[in-house]
């Protein structure tokens, strides 16, 4: 008798509804989110920019290495024989 005020479908359709909401408010913020990298990404490209990381985010452990070599962390046999084992070469540092 008294449940005219949710039109006799009951509580579970509110929540429901609540959650559906928050779904598709969290799809949009995603969706924004992903639109903005992009955006972003394209810009820094089309302006020349080089980020200086590799696709997963890390630079290559060559370019480190002789980084280090010309700061003079190490010093020219660690450099060569770390350059060997990454597969570097062997011929002079290109520092």
């Amino acid at each position: 008798m008294n449940d005219w005020w949710d039109g006799g479908m009951g509580w579970g359709f509110g929540l429901v509804g609540l959650i559906m909401m928050v779904l598709f408010w969290g799809a949009v913020i995603v969706g924004i989110v992903f639109v903005v990298r992009a955006l972003s990404q394209q810009s820094a490209q089309r302006n020349g920019q080089e980020t200086g990381f590799s696709a997963q985010g890390r630079r290559p452990a060559l370019e480190l290495l002789e980084e280090r070599y010309a700061r003079g962390e190490i010093d020219r046999e660690e450099f060569l024989e770390r350059r060997e084992d990454l597969g570097g070469g062997s011929g002079p540092p290109r520092v």
